[in-house]
C-alpha cells in the first residue's frame, strides 16, 4: 500500500542519486544539504507510520532498505574522496553484506524467511554511521567547521558499534538457526 509514509520512503531512495551527484561533483554543502533532508524524511516517515497508524508491509521492507542504500553509497563514495577513511567504508559495507548474505543463506537452509528485528545495538550503529556521514560532510564543506579530532572520535565509535552489532546479528542468525534445526529434527 502506498501512503504518505511509504512515499516519503521513495522520495528519500530517488534523493540518492542527486546525493551522490553532488558528492561525485564537490558540492559538499548541496551534498549535505541533501543528506539532512534525507534524514528528515526518515524521521517524519516513522513518526507519521506510527502515529496515524499507517505501519504497512512495504514499508517494513523499503525504509530500511532505503537506509542501507544511503549509507553504502555514502561510504562508498566517501571512503573514495577521502571524506573517511576508506577501512571504515569497508568494515560498514562487509558487515551489511556479510548480513545480507548470512540471512540469505538461512533462508536457503530452512526455506523460511528470518524475521529481521534491528538489535538497539545495531540501530546505534546505524545512527552512528549517519552522523559519521554528516560529520564528514560538514567537513568537506567547511573544514573549519570542526576539527580534525572530532570526526576521528566519530570514525572509531562507528568502527566498534558496526563490528559488535555484526557479530551480534550473526550471533542471533546463528542462534536462530540452531534452534530452528533442532525443532526440525526432534522427533515428533
Amino acid at each position: 500500500m502506498l501512503n504518505l509514509p511509504n512515499c516519503l520512503t521513495l522520495v528519500r531512495i530517488l534523493m540518492i542519486p542527486i546525493f551522490l551527484e553532488f558528492l561525485a561533483y564537490h558540492f559538499y554543502g548541496q551534498a549535505l544539504a541533501v543528506f539532512i533532508l534525507g534524514g528528515l524524511t526518515d524521521f517524519l516517515d516513522g513518526l507519521i507510520a506510527r502515529k496515524m497508524k499507517q505501519q504497512t508491509a512495504l514499508g517494513a521492507y523499503l525504509d530500511p532498505v532505503a537506509d542501507k542504500l544511503l549509507v553504502i553509497t555514502s561510504f562508498v563514495v566517501l571512503g573514495a574522496i577521502e571524506g573517511i577513511p576508506m577501512w571504515l567504508a569497508v568494515v560498514v559495507i562487509v558487515r551489511d553484506i556479510l548480513i545480507i548474505i548470512g540471512y540469505a543463506i538461512i533462508y536457503v537452509l530452512v526455506e523460511e524467511p528470518l524475521q529481521v528485528q534491528p538489535s538497539r545495538l545495531g540501530k546505534w550503529s546505524t545512527t552512528l554511521q549517519l552522523v559519521t556521514v554528516g560529520v564528514a560532510l560538514a567537513l568537506l564543506y567547511d573544514p573549519t567547521v570542526f576539527s580534525p579530532p572530532f570526526l576521528d572520535s566519530f570514525v572509531w565509535a562507528t568502527a566498534i558499534t558496526t563490528v559488535v552489532s555484526g557479530c551480534q546479528y550473526l550471533y542471533r542468525g546463528l542462534l536462530w538457526l540452531q534452534n530452528r534445526a533442532a525443532s526440525i529434527n526432534r522427533p515428533g
